[in-house]
């Protein structure tokens, strides 16, 4: 299993939830956050507003998932964002107790 990070642009995240809801990837985590990177053009310490998307998926998910993303996401300029791919060692629900990729979906 696999947790995907991406922080998108505020404006892209309806089109990039409606493109994963698509592909079959409707649970996920979603909040406001405020960041920067290293683009130009912004004063050096002001923070952009951009929402940040936490899901959890199997391993032979994560490609789709990031293409998706990407699809989505991808205006070709400074500020598009970024995607981070991390390990998960266990999933537990907490209902029923199912472990795993059934624990996921």
């Amino acid at each position: 299993m696999k947790k995907i990070e991406a922080i998108v642009r505020d404006e892209d995240f309806d089109k990039v939830q409606k493109a994963l809801k698509q592909i079959g990837v409707a649970p996920m985590t979603a909040y406001p956050v405020k960041g920067r990177g290293v683009q130009g053009g912004v004063p050096p310490y002001e923070l952009m507003p951009k929402m940040k998307i936490e899901i959890i998926v199997k391993d032979e998910d994560v490609e789709k998932v990031v293409n998706t993303i990407i699809q989505n996401a991808k205006r070709g300029i400074p500020g598009d964002g970024k995607i981070f791919v991390l390990p998960v060692y266990e999933a537990i629900r907490i209902r029923t107790g199912e472990k795993g990729n059934e624990a996921l979906y």
